[in-house]
């Protein structure tokens, strides 16, 4: 079922951007028309600035010229304003669940994951190697033997979690590290090619060998520098 017409709707966002690419998926899966501004994140857009000025960063969503910022935020505001495709279950209690795991994604397992993929001092990235298995145990145990976190279909805590999906992969095959593995976390790696395979989300994820020189060109930069 298509979402009504809820006026004019623009997204701002940046193709190797994971927060970006949240709100994205929510729009198409719920088949949102809207008009799309790819921005440079090295050159932002002045409309970016304008409607995005206390962070000025992708991704904003701007409805009927009224602007909302932060990934977790779009993604709620979409789900109240859309009807269709629920991405939030219907029970108060899980609704407050999905909410605490979509925070404990960018509190805890998001900070973890980056320091231990680019942090250059060894007793560092030692602990945030810890941090990340612990993280990452957590949302094993979370997921159980659901298809999705949200059940049979793609919802907030998927959508939330899909760096570690997509660009947690490239990022180990580029530095080393191998945190996320079918040996280590069966369930969730299952549930990463799940996710990363459903037609909707697949077409909104940027093409992987940009991704993979993108972060190739990084890491060589860090370790040159060292």
């Amino acid at each position: 079922m298509a979402a009504a017409d809820y006026g004019e709707v623009k997204f701002f966002g940046a193709g190797g951007s994971p927060f970006a690419a949240r709100v994205q998926i929510a729009l198409n899966l719920k088949e949102i028309q809207y008009q799309h501004f790819e921005e440079n994140i090295f050159n932002k857009s002045e409309l970016l600035l304008k409607y995005n000025p206390v962070h000025k960063k992708v991704p904003v969503l701007v409805h009927n010229e009224k602007p909302l910022a932060e990934s977790l935020v779009i993604l709620e505001y979409i789900d109240e304003t859309w009807k269709n495709y629920p991405l939030l279950p219907q029970d108060s209690y899980q609704r407050a669940s999905a909410r605490f795991w979509s925070k404990f994604v960018d509190d805890k397992c998001l900070p973890a994951l980056w320091k231990a993929a680019w942090t250059v001092d060894e007793k560092e990235r030692e602990k945030a190697v810890e941090e990340s298995i612990e993280a990452l145990q957590f949302l094993e145990n979370e997921l159980n033997d659901k298809k999705f976190f949200g059940g049979e279909t793609i919802g907030l805590v998927d959508i939330a979690a899909n760096y570690i999906a997509f660009w947690l992969p490239v990022i180990q095959e580029v530095v080393g590290l191998k945190l996320l593995s079918s040996e280590k976390f069966p369930k969730l790696y299952v549930w990463g090619q799940e996710f990363i395979n459903h037609p909707v989300v697949k077409e909104n994820l940027p093409p992987k060998e940009r991704l993979f020189g993108f972060f190739k060109a990084r890491y060589e930069s860090i370790t040159a520098s060292k």
